[in-house]
């Protein structure tokens, strides 16, 4: 029921998805391709063979993104592969950009 005179405000909602940020994975001549695959696997929960596709693409081209995610969860992701790196002493290196 409308009362007379009665002004209705419309009020729209904007929701809107996060940004997205690459995950950019780089070549080093030390870290071992197994490590690699490996993080691909278990942080980035890469299936086997398109770990090992990964793997050689960052190998062949010097670099790939790997996924893309909210900011928090790339640098989440970034820093737990960062910290396995240094427990193995590798000196594996990767970067988040913005997608």
């Amino acid at each position: 029921m409308s009362v007379q005179g009665e002004t209705r405000e419309k009020t729209k909602i904007n929701i809107q998805e996060p940004k997205h940020y690459n995950v950019m994975m780089h070549n080093d001549d030390f870290t071992s391709m197994e490590f690699v695959v490996d993080i691909l696997i278990d942080i980035f929960h890469k299936g086997e063979l398109e770990a090992e596709q990964l793997m050689l693409t960052v190998h062949e081209r010097g670099r790939a993104i790997v996924g893309s995610y909210p900011y928090d969860i790339a640098v989440t992701k970034v820093l737990a592969a960062s910290a396995r790196a240094k427990e193995e002493g590798f000196p594996f290196r990767m970067t988040v950009e913005e997608a």
